[in-house]
């Protein structure tokens, strides 16, 4: 059964720059998650949010390079108003202690029955009451 992942910046991050953090080979993890995704046919969705992350610290066309093995499983989405709005009260609720854009993400693979998948803690410590999290070497594709 092909199934929806929304990841955050950090995966496309670890893929794109091979990072590692010290024993782990955090880019190696990121690739092979992509990889089984591709052959799986599994869908990849990508906010504009994401996009607006990457673009942050890389130019539009290392952007696009990071998205390019993946197009055919690569569907973007764009956050809309009810998201960011109930995005800012879940924030505030939660006393801000995480970035905005996390509650954002969350939200977002959340309304399109999407699997969250992100290394960072934060997200399994307070936001799996919104929206399925995984880190990448948890999810098996077969």
């Amino acid at each position: 059964m092909k199934k929806k992942f929304y990841l955050d910046t950090a995966i496309w991050r670890d893929y794109f720059e091979d990072r590692k953090d010290g024993l782990r080979p955090l880019g190696e993890f990121a690739f092979q998650f992509l990889r089984e995704c591709k052959r799986g046919g599994n869908e990849l969705l990508v906010s504009d949010t994401v996009i607006f992350e990457l673009e942050a610290g890389v130019s539009k066309e290392q952007v696009k390079e990071i998205f390019s093995r993946f197009k055919k499983i690569i569907r973007k989405i764009t956050a809309n108003d009810e998201q960011v709005s109930e995005a800012r009260k879940e924030w505030n609720k939660r006393n801000r202690v995480l970035p905005f854009k996390d509650v954002l993400h969350a939200i977002i693979a959340r309304d399109n029955n999407a699997v969250l998948v992100t290394r960072d803690n934060h997200f399994f410590d307070l936001l799996t009451s919104i929206v399925e999290v995984r880190r990448p070497k948890e999810i098996t594709l077969v």
